[in-house]
């Protein structure tokens, strides 16, 4: 009896499975799709913000071909990190910080990245075909890739929401050389609701299915390397590590559950330290806490910033201490960030404070800070 031949698609997602994915799905990499039409829309808005990167890389990432112009098909997997808690939960705690549930444990790219090449060493074996692997470190869009694959859709928000996992999916790419067939692509099924546009607390969402990242939190959080424009800085909250609140609060979210990969578990110490201990890091003591971390990436001082602004949030005069203290730290972002911070919490002291500071303070962006306190304060008075 003839032994019968398991086509490659069904062997790419066993074995997928098998090394821990979520979810595995293909579909074509060298269709037409209208989503490189919106990418470039996204950037001709100035939408991308200082993402300069973005505006670079516009022609080869409007299509997976414009990347790799052999590539046929897309595998596309995704691992599940769902939080056991709801995200929104330690907004409500204030003098405790809030860091985005992808950020509380290890840098996802790596674990999945060891998982994908392995998966993509197998087939390209097995197969004789050539592969290449991503996950979110090239000019790729993994997202529409994922809906077109059926892993799920984009929202209202932008983001990926699947039927199973709801708005908790990480997502990684095997393009490859090798005509498989494609799974159906999923459809929207976002409905009338708009909760993860309602939500937002800097309306970040200029329409459904469009984002302005200059005026969302994860980005304001993350990418912005200077002073956070005042405009944002209260409704950040004690957000000082991205935004969950658009995927935190969509409905599917109800079908999703906890993530099973150990490495995705929140670390105790990062599910909502105090503001005040994170205020004291120096450089040594931010590498050392956030190693193995995606926050280790923007540095210390882009970091204690956020710290600072959530500190000016928190509506704890005890608090006014640790922005004094911060007055004297080495960099000017950190500095100007608790001079507001000081000024949201303590007018006596933020008077007291500019008196002996602001006469000496050499940085302009501070001295800025400190002056338009002062307006602010004036102005308030009238």
């Amino acid at each position: 009896m003839a032994r019968e031949v398991v086509p490659p698609e069904t062997l790419l997602k066993q074995q997928a499975a098998a090394l821990g994915f979520d979810v595995a799905r293909i579909a074509c990499a060298d269709a037409a799709w209208p989503a490189g039409d919106r990418l470039a829309d996204f950037v001709t808005q100035g939408y991308h913000g200082d993402m300069g990167w973005m505006a670079e890389t516009l022609q080869r990432r409007q299509h997976p071909t414009a990347m790799w112009a052999d590539a046929r098909s897309a595998l596309v997997v995704g691992l599940n990190y769902g939080p056991k808690i709801d995200p929104l939960e330690p907004l409500q705690r204030r003098e405790h910080a809030t860091i985005s549930v992808y950020a509380q444990n290890v840098d996802y790219h790596d674990l999945m990245k060891r998982k994908l090449r392995q998966l993509a060493s197998t087939f390209a074996t097995a197969t004789g075909n050539d592969v290449k692997i991503f996950v979110d470190t090239a000019p790729l869009m993994e997202k529409p890739l994922a809906h077109r694959a059926g892993v799920g859709w984009q929202g209202k928000h932008t983001n990926l929401v699947s039927r199973e996992h709801g708005s908790w999916l990480f997502l990684g790419v095997m393009l490859t050389t090798a005509d498989l067939t494609p799974d159906t692509a999923a459809s929207d099924s976002c409905g009338t609701c708009q909760a993860c546009l309602d939500i937002c607390p800097t309306n970040a969402f200029p329409a459904p299915y469009q984002l302005d990242a200059r005026r969302c939190i994860s980005y304001l959080t993350i990418e912005t390397k200077g002073p956070i424009p005042r405009e944002f800085r209260a409704a950040m909250g004690n957000r000082i590590y991205g935004c969950d609140d658009c995927l935190a609060v969509c409905p599917w979210n109800k079908f999703a559950h906890a993530a099973r990969e150990a490495a995705f578990h929140p670390r105790a110490e990062l599910t909502a330290p105090l503001l005040a201990d994170l205020a004291c890091l120096d450089d040594a003591a931010f590498r050392e806490v956030f190693a193995g971390s995606p926050i280790k990436r923007i540095g210390r001082d882009r970091f204690v910033r956020n710290v600072m602004i959530a500190i000016g949030n928190s509506g704890s005069q005890a608090l006014a201490d640790v922005c004094i203290q911060r007055l004297d730290d080495a960099s000017p972002v950190v500095r100007g960030a608790s001079v507001w911070a000081l000024g949201a919490l303590s007018a006596s002291a933020f008077d007291e404070q500019y008196t002996l500071r602001r006469p000496v303070e050499s940085d302009a962006a501070v001295c800025e800070e400190w002056d338009a306190g002062r307006q602010a304060r004036s102005d308030a008075r009238t």
